[in-house]
């Protein structure tokens, strides 16, 4: 059996790496145009770890889009720990992860989100997902995400269709009575054979890189009118409720002591209210 310190060493260069390769990516969708500006921030407690924070926008292709990596440990406060696997008696974690927020200047082109992480307590497991966010319907699309997340987890003997479901069911936004967009896979909780969990992490998010690249190529160079951004400024409206009001990694960030920047980056450079 692989000890522990070393599923946290090779998690945590994973994401590391994973990091460098979207940065990447994304960079040479914007021809060299603009780059990330990057920047290291390190908690309070210095020795519980920090991240590396990656910011674009102002693109062609990318209004906004952030991609984090931390690794932070410490203790959960005492009202929070019955919320997380495993912490409900010490409070102790340990946690890494990488997380991408990408919204597009055009309005045809889908915002984009990925996270994957791995955290130890007195438990210890994998979790993450992708979703799309489209402000225009576009059965085409959507079923080509689908059928890519789909063949990713097949590959690795992961139940899809638990996947998306679980997806659907956390990216809804009870008050308003709708979905955030059009779904994807969310998952958390992946206890059972590390080596398995981790290849499946491993290549989901080299199938991120493929999929957003996919689809931003198919959708770059289509025209747009001002009535289509104000449409998605209105989508994002509703991005910014899901992301304050329910979503799980920024109520784990603000609990965790994480960087608020950081943790506040998969909010849109601009959004409205009817």
């Amino acid at each position: 059996m692989i000890n522990i310190d070393f599923r946290k060493k090779m998690s945590d260069s994973w994401f590391s790496f994973l990091q460098v390769q979207i940065c990447k990516s994304f960079e040479n969708l914007e021809k060299n145009k603009i780059t990330f500006s990057k920047r290291e921030w390190k908690k309070k407690n210095v020795k519980e770890g920090g991240g590396l924070s990656c910011l674009m926008t102002g693109g062609k292709i990318f209004d906004k889009v952030g991609v984090n990596k931390s690794t932070v440990s410490g203790i959960f406060p005492k009202k929070f720990r019955s919320r997380i696997l495993g912490a409900e008696k010490s409070g102790l974690y340990w946690a890494s992860g990488v997380s991408v927020v990408a919204h597009m200047k055009n309005p045809k082109v889908p915002a984009i989100h990925f996270n994957t992480r791995f955290i130890v307590t007195s438990k210890e497991w994998f979790g993450g997902g992708m979703d799309v966010t489209p402000s225009h319907e576009d059965p085409v699309e959507s079923k080509f995400v689908h059928n890519e997340l789909k063949k990713i987890c097949l590959q690795n003997k992961k139940n899809y269709k638990k996947y998306k479901n679980w997806c659907d069911e956390y990216f809804y936004l009870p008050h308003r009575g709708e979905a955030r967009g059009i779904g994807g896979i969310f998952f958390d909780y992946e206890t059972k054979d590390w080596i398995k969990n981790f290849k499946f992490v491993r290549e989901l998010g080299l199938g991120f890189i493929d999929i957003s690249n996919k689809i931003i190529h198919r959708k770059k160079n289509l025209k747009y009118s001002m009535k289509d951004k104000d449409k998605q400024l209105l989508k994002r409206g509703r991005y910014v409720e899901f992301n304050l009001l329910y979503d799980r990694g920024t109520k784990f960030g603000l609990n965790s002591g994480g960087n608020i920047d950081s943790i506040l980056m998969s909010l849109p450079p601009e959004a409205k209210w009817k």
